[in-house]
């Protein structure tokens, strides 16, 4: 269990001081669209030796599971969200220059409509690759959800234990309504899955012979930090040991819930959210995450209504809104009183009077009104596509996804 009274030269970040965002893309071949499993490419030191990161001024490239990804992140906590979006899309033209000549490119979006996991699923094999070793003896990571998942990943810090606690309790109750604005994985093995947002659909199964690791993916409500390695760390660790001797995945990473506490480096780390056609998509998403976060965190809903509701309830409307989007429906009457609004409001309206009321910050791209207005990428591509497209359109859709990822610019189906 991390100290709660760290030595005096280290300061960690107090909630809201700074923020960390990750960044999933799969690499393709520019004329099929395939995976192409060349990270390594982009991911040499001067000696051209690989390595597991190397770092470009204020943003770091780094290697995934699989050999197909490369992971953008701040490189450190960034003081703001502002400019982010121009900056991570910066690095993404210097990778798809870099890859050109390997006659490739990056594909955006959370999950590839043509991927074949048993046939393309190449492991990452350089460096100390012990933990995908462990995770791909007790899983088996050829499938779905393990080798065909992009998201992006929110960084929250926090300083204290009061601060850890309150921003938990934020979190939790903000997820649910996150996949109805950031769905972008409708079709697997070349047709439509059944939700607009399948990777959160794995990402829930993905470790089912274990279901400490998961649990309801909405994390259960703690009191403190003692409290959640007591209620959430602990028996997972328990659970895990008959198929995990040595420990190799004994450590806090291992939670795969859909927020989860980073200890070493003092954050809590929302995880659910699908990787959008663009940098400027994604910051506007985190943006908005953010700001939902922090009005629960500030209070406006008091912090024993928020642990008061069901975890069981928070996780329904979690996966209602991840297989259905705009169209799922707030029924529990805990859940409608945090959002302020009444039983059997739809996601996308609960959605646009948040926004409204200015707890999804104050839009000033316009990219959530965006959202609203014309739906979550997944839900643009199956107007264009629909539910069994042909190989071909589905290349033609990735094609006009990775000009998006370039151009930095919305899908318009």
């Amino acid at each position: 269990m991390p100290t709660l009274d760290p030595p005096y030269e280290i300061e960690f970040l107090h909630a809201f001081a700074g923020y960390g965002i990750e960044l999933e893309y799969m690499i393709v071949d520019r004329a099929t669209m395939r995976a192409k499993p060349i990270a390594d490419v982009l991911l040499h030191d001067e000696t051209g030796e690989v390595v597991n990161e190397v770092a470009h001024g204020d943003i770091a490239w780094s290697n995934e599971l699989v050999r197909h990804v490369v992971e953008l992140k701040t490189n450190g906590p960034a003081p703001t969200l502002d400019g982010l979006g121009e900056r991570f899309h910066r690095d993404l033209v210097t990778i798809n220059r870099r890859l050109e000549t390997e006659g490739a490119c990056l594909l955006p979006g959370a999950a590839h409509p043509l991927f074949e996991p048993d046939r393309e699923t190449v492991l990452w094999p350089f460096g100390q690759n012990e933990i995908y070793a462990a995770y791909d003896r007790i899983f088996g990571c050829r499938g779905h959800g393990w080798s065909n998942l992009q998201s992006m990943h929110i960084n929250l810090p926090f300083a204290t234990d009061e601060e850890f606690t309150r921003l938990h309790a934020a979190i939790r109750v903000a997820l649910p309504l996150i996949p109805a604005l950031s769905a972008a994985s409708p079709y697997l093995d070349g047709r439509f899955g059944g939700w607009l947002d399948n990777r959160l659909r794995f990402y829930r199964d993905n470790q089912k012979a274990v279901p400490a690791i998961s649990g309801r993916v909405v994390p259960e409500p703690v009191t403190s930090i003692e409290d959640y390695h007591a209620r959430i760390l602990l028996p997972m660790y328990d659970a895990v040991k008959p198929l995990d001797p040595d420990g190799v995945l004994n450590d806090d990473w291992l939670n795969s819930r859909g927020a989860i506490a980073r200890f070493e480096r003092r954050t809590l780390e929302i995880r659910i959210i699908d990787l959008q056609e663009a940098p400027s998509i994604d910051l506007a998403i985190a943006e908005a995450v953010v700001a939902l976060v922090r009005v629960f965190y500030d209070g406006r809903v008091g912090f024993d209504d928020q642990q008061a509701v069901a975890t069981e309830a928070l996780s329904t409307l979690l996966f209602d809104c991840a297989a259905r989007g705009p169209e799922a429906v707030i029924d529990d009457a805990g859940i409608a009183a945090l959002y302020r609004v009444e039983p059997g409001t739809r996601a996308a309206d609960a959605l646009a009077r948040l926004l409204e009321r200015g707890w999804l910050g104050d839009d000033a791209s316009g990219r959530i009104a965006l959202l609203l207005e014309h739906g979550p990428l997944a839900a643009r591509l199956y107007r264009a596509l629909g539910d069994a497209p042909s190989e071909r359109e589905l290349v033609d859709a990735c094609t006009e996804l990775a000009a998006c990822l370039a151009e930095n610019r919305p899908y318009r189906s």
